[in-house]
């Protein structure tokens, strides 16, 4: 039986996740992190992670930025692996993730998808055989109407994962429109688009001559998000401290 602690647990991806742990046998939900007290949980919630006083094997995290030095300082103090799901880390939090990972099992994805994670690893396969046979890379984003950040983490992290495979060599093209001069072969572009009530798609084009290949992805809802983070928390339990990514839990499937 694999204990967790919900972090953000009256969010809208806790809410998932604790529906989604009633239907495994071997998840326990056994106490909740959240400042807002407007839901009634089968488990006790606490206002402050440090007020949380229940032993657990793993900690959910889908709260807020704000509320992630607290997290991981709770998480190092009592040993408890984290699964981060919060995006939008400056610099500062993204060092502190990583000093933290040096004393407790960390593991942070900018999209918590298998899918997702699964198509990363597909395309380091699959730049090396397009960009090297002078394929143009794009990379198309959609989302909801009422998603603030442009372009996604998720379109960056791809991005990331071509430009790794390709030595970095490659710069980003965010805004066509600031100047007038043909497409540049060493760019890869991202373009975000917003309408309605879209979950998540993503679109990788390798686009050649007389040749396009696209690789994509699309979310229908946030139960995709949510059973990637209860597969990490089931893949962290018990590892040695550390900083691991979705990869990781691929590679062990």
């Amino acid at each position: 039986m694999t204990k967790i602690i919900m972090h953000g647990c009256n969010g809208k991806m806790g809410q998932v996740i604790t529906a989604l742990c009633k239907e495994e046998n071997d998840l326990e939900i056994v106490a909740g992190v959240d400042i807002s007290n407007h839901i009634t949980q089968e488990y006790p919630v606490f206002s402050r992670i440090d007020d949380c006083d229940v032993e657990a094997d793993v900690i959910i995290d889908f709260a807020s930025v704000k509320a992630v030095d607290a997290l991981l300082a709770y998480s190092v103090l009592r040993k408890i692996p984290v699964v981060l799901c919060t995006t939008g880390l400056d610099s500062q939090k993204e060092q502190a993730l990583e000093q933290a990972s040096k004393n407790v099992a960390v593991l942070k994805s900018a999209n918590m998808s298998l899918g997702i994670n699964l198509l990363m690893d597909v395309l380091k396969k699959a730049v090396h055989v397009l960009a090297s046979a002078g394929f143009d890379m794009e990379i198309i984003e959609k989302h909801h109407n009422q998603k603030i950040d442009a372009p996604s983490g998720t379109a960056l992290a791809l991005a990331e994962v071509l430009n790794e495979e390709l030595d970095h060599g490659y710069t980003y093209q965010f805004d066509r429109t600031k100047e007038r001069k043909k497409r540049d072969k060493q760019e890869i572009g991202i373009h975000a688009v917003r309408g309605g009530n879209i979950v998540g798609e993503h679109e990788v084009i390798f686009a050649g001559t007389d040749e396009v290949i696209t690789f994509s992805h699309t979310a229908y809802s946030k139960q995709v998000f949510a059973k990637g983070a209860i597969e990490a928390a089931k893949f962290l339990k018990g590892k040695p401290k550390g900083l691991y990514h979705m990869g990781d839990v691929i590679e062990a499937k």
